[in-house]
């Protein structure tokens, strides 16, 4: 069941399992979109027939503008909006707290998970923007050194935001649990990511210790 969502400064959709397992996984969007994105709507409901509790919602600069990339100066606002979130949704269930997103979205959760190790049981970071196009010596992978949660890259082959190449080197900078699934022929939209969805979900669980 999908219902509008609004607390603690965030909106967006929150789907709610039939049959409960106690897990709950949070989703937002890139930079150019919001929480009605495709993607995250079909991964979403993937998830909410497997039982989990979910959450796909908008960032604090998309709730300010219906349109138009976010400012740089207000990232920080919303890694915020990113703590709060989760701190309501850890409340919600019992069991585990994924979290992550598209693009900016998963770049800003991977950003506040890395100063804060208990934010999730692990990430789910989908066409993670490695560096802008054309401009691979701008890395966005400082911090990987500092990320101790575990993280599932889903990304496409055809993404110019970074090639599964370097990102298969850059992931070897975390100290902690990883994997890469490998979208055969997506790009960054990663729309095709949405017919993986029960792969998706294994790889993520099966980073969490037993």
């Amino acid at each position: 069941m999908e219902e509008p969502f609004e607390q603690s400064g965030v909106r967006g959709v929150l789907h709610q399992p039939e049959t409960a397992n106690g897990n709950a996984l949070l989703l937002t969007h890139g930079a150019g979109s919001n929480c009605q994105a495709p993607l995250l709507a079909r991964l979403a409901r993937a998830f909410e027939s497997a039982g989990y509790l979910v959450l796909r919602y908008d960032l604090p600069f998309r709730q300010e503008k219906p349109k138009g990339p976010p400012f740089p100066a207000g990232a920080a606002r919303d890694r915020e909006g990113i703590e709060r979130i989760t701190a309501v949704m850890r409340r919600m269930v019992p069991g585990l707290v994924f979290a992550g997103g598209h693009s900016y979205g998963g770049r800003q959760t991977a950003m506040l998970a890395s100063t804060k190790p208990d934010l999730a049981a692990a990430l789910l970071l989908l066409s993670y923007p490695l560096h802008p196009p054309k401009q691979p010596e701008n890395k966005r992978t400082a911090f990987f050194p500092e990320l101790r949660i575990p993280a599932l890259f889903v990304h496409g082959t055809g993404d110019p935001f970074g090639s599964i190449e370097v990102l298969r080197d850059a992931m070897s900078l975390i100290p902690a649990a990883t994997d890469l699934l490998a979208v055969e022929g997506a790009g960054h939209d990663l729309s095709r990511a949405a017919d993986l969805a029960g792969e998706i979900r294994e790889r993520l669980e099966a980073l969490v210790p037993a």
